[in-house]
């Protein structure tokens, strides 16, 4: 889990791939979930969170674009 500051400093196509790996992983997760192999049940929210803090700062960084 990486914080929204260590977000920032990363490029906009670095933040595409983090969020496609993110995304592989919760599926993953979640396929686990409904064959009950999944270990830690709480992983699938904070990969959530996660998710959604990625497509936080890259809002934020187009944001900025579309300023300049």
């Amino acid at each position: 889990m990486k914080t929204a500051t260590e977000l920032r400093n990363l490029t906009i196509d670095e933040l595409k791939q983090e969020e496609s790996n993110m995304r592989k992983e919760l599926f993953n997760l979640r396929f686990q979930k409904v064959t009950g192999e999944i270990e830690n049940p709480k992983r699938i929210s904070v990969v959530r969170k996660d998710i959604a803090r990625v497509l936080t700062v890259m809002n934020e960084k187009s944001r900025e674009e579309n300023k300049k």
